[in-house]
């Protein structure tokens, strides 16, 4: 993301190829840095076959909730948090924008409240037809201001998980 001003798209294979190149990267080197309990995924549209894509690497990391505190510890010895964003008792993410591509991690307790990023990466990679809505959201806000684009994003992302997520 090197203009947070325009939302802009990349060419998506480069970005896909560039971006599982990282993840693998950033994987290996994580494995061995957490816990036993932690599960390292690719989740971002870069790992979403035919998904348009900004270009950048997310990447989630969930674990069980006793170790979420010694997780959040040695990620934040690794990157630099992104403090834009959330921070809870379960939640907490990262960035790295001195990868290339761009590095954004996310850690989550597995089953808490936010741990939502590979449910929505399974719900595109199973459904063709919600990538091309996807799809049309991103198109329709190539070259436009970043805010209404991440609005209309989270609100996708919103009914996509309202739809799939069982009630309660």
């Amino acid at each position: 993301m090197t203009n947070e001003g325009l939302f802009r798209l990349a060419d998506s294979d480069a970005a896909r190829a560039a971006a599982e190149r990282l993840f693998r990267a950033v994987r290996d080197e994580l494995r061995p840095q957490l816990p036993a309990s932690a599960e390292i995924r690719h989740v971002g549209a870069t790992a979403i076959p035919g998904c348009l894509t900004k270009g950048d690497l997310d990447v989630v990391v969930r674990v069980a909730r006793a170790d979420f505190a010694d997780a959040d510890e040695r990620l934040a010895r690794l990157f630099a948090r992104n403090e834009g964003s959330t921070r809870t008792d379960a939640f907490s993410a990262f960035a790295d924008a001195t990868r290339a591509p761009h590095l954004g991690v996310q850690l989550t307790v597995q089953g808490g409240a936010l741990d939502l990023f590979r449910l929505f990466a399974d719900a595109l990679r199973s459904d063709p037809a919600l990538v091309e809505r996807y799809n049309a959201l991103k198109l329709a806000h190539q070259n436009k201001p970043m805010a209404p684009y991440r609005a209309a994003k989270d609100a996708f992302i919103a009914s996509v998980l309202n739809t799939r997520l069982p009630g309660p």
